[in-house]
């Protein structure tokens, strides 16, 4: 008896016994399984509904892709799973590749023949065996295919791309169930393939109109061209000494690209020699406010907003536009009047030459506490040679 419970009985009866104490045990057996088998598919469904949140709640690519693989890996037990995406251009490229223990790292297995994939595909998902499985690939695998499966990501009737799995262990070959399982799993992975290169195209076009709205200001006047994209440079450095996270660095960086772009709405001449009379003056102090409503009917560029309006306030309150103090005044904006400062006075401008590197951090020292936030100049004049002695090292120019 004890033997065959290790066998993997469930129970056993002794003789003598009674018809009643069989069906009794065997109705018993009969509930355990049912049990499993429920246990199993609550299991199955609990984690196909995690992977499906994880693929879903990704806008990046890689991420999306990766979760996929891994995914397959693991859920349809395979031991190579490769991921193809098209190019745009009518072309499939592989884009991940993901093997368990069975292949060591570097060992290459043999590559799939996308077009013969695809001709298949267009009559649903692909699932063969052993020698029909490796007629699918470019050249004889090095190692035994016992199993192949392949489903399509694809989104409405365009085909993204396409998911494969590879089983080398001879006793294990996919079944329907398994496809069932990975072409759910592929058809939210093709949704959030599609978010993320919509979020993609988004990111690109985004990028575009900050450099263009930045070149556009500095066009406008031949001293300060290029002087966004070094306060970008400068302000980006000092959020990442301050400890701001990626996304506050990237605000940081639009912000700065575009802190000047009120200066279109300044009808003067930004090229003249000497000092803005007073007049003109008034007029040059309303470019963070017209740069606020250039930009406030483009929404997404809302998060950009505090920095170029407000990066001529001063710490004592006695900056510009609104006469903000001390905290009051943005981050973004209190980070962006420090690096702006710096590469005005170290740039040449109509009215006067470049000031000397040493001579401007100085300034920057005197002027801590009443035009600048302590904490920002002080962590800025720390690191700002270091700053230099990269940047020298990487070929841009650096103040004199």
């Amino acid at each position: 008896a004890i033997d065959a419970m290790k066998r993997g009985a469930y129970d056993y009866i002794l003789k003598p016994f009674k018809v009643e104490e069989i069906v009794h045990i065997v109705q018993r057996g009969l509930e355990k399984r049912c049990l499993s088998a429920e246990n199993l598919r609550l299991r199955e469904a609990l984690s196909l509904y995690k992977v499906s949140e994880a693929i879903a709640a990704s806008l990046s690519l890689d991420e999306v892709v990766s979760t996929l693989s891994e995914s397959a890996l693991s859920e349809v037990r395979s031991d190579l799973v490769m991921t193809w995406l098209a190019d745009g251009e009518g072309n499939f490229a592989l884009r991940s590749l993901n093997y368990s223990s069975l292949l060591e790292e570097g060992e290459e297995l043999g590559e799939l023949d996308p077009d013969k994939v695809i001709e298949r595909l267009g009559t649903g998902p692909i699932t063969e065996h052993g020698a029909r499985a490796r007629e699918l690939f470019k050249a004889h695998p090095s190692r035994q295919v016992s199993s192949l499966l392949v489903v399509p990501l694809k989104m409405r009737d365009r085909l993204l791309g396409f998911v494969s799995t590879v089983s080398l262990t001879a006793s294990r070959r996919f079944d329907e169930g398994q496809r069932k399982l990975l072409s759910i799993i592929a058809s939210r992975a093709a949704a959030a393939i599609e978010n993320a290169r919509l979020y993609e195209d988004l990111q690109a076009t985004f990028q575009q109109t900050i450099q263009s709205l930045a070149r556009t200001i500095d066009k406008m006047d031949r001293y300060t061209s290029g002087h966004s994209e070094r306060v970008a440079r400068y302000a980006v450095n000092l959020a990442k000494w301050l400890g701001l996270d990626e996304a506050q660095i990237e605000i940081v960086r639009h912000s700065a690209l575009m802190h000047d772009i009120g200066k279109i709405g300044c009808v003067m001449n930004l090229n003249k020699a000497g000092k803005l009379t007073q007049s003109e003056y008034e007029v040059f102090k309303r470019h963070p406010a017209y740069g606020r409503e250039i930009l406030d009917p483009i929404k997404f560029l809302g998060p950009v907003i505090p920095g170029v309006h407000l990066h001529h306030e001063r710490w004592d309150g006695r900056g510009y536009p609104l006469g903000l103090a001390g905290n009051d005044i943005p981050l973004i904006a209190r980070i962006i009047s420090v690096a702006d400062t710096y590469d005005a006075m170290t740039s040449d401008r109509a009215y006067r030459r470049a000031l000397p590197h040493e001579v401007t951090v100085s300034e920057i020292v005197r002027c801590s506490g009443t035009q600048f936030d302590p904490d920002i100049a002080g962590t800025f004049t720390e690191r700002i040679e270091l700053l230099r002695e990269e940047l020298r090292a990487t070929g841009h120019e650096t103040p004199e």
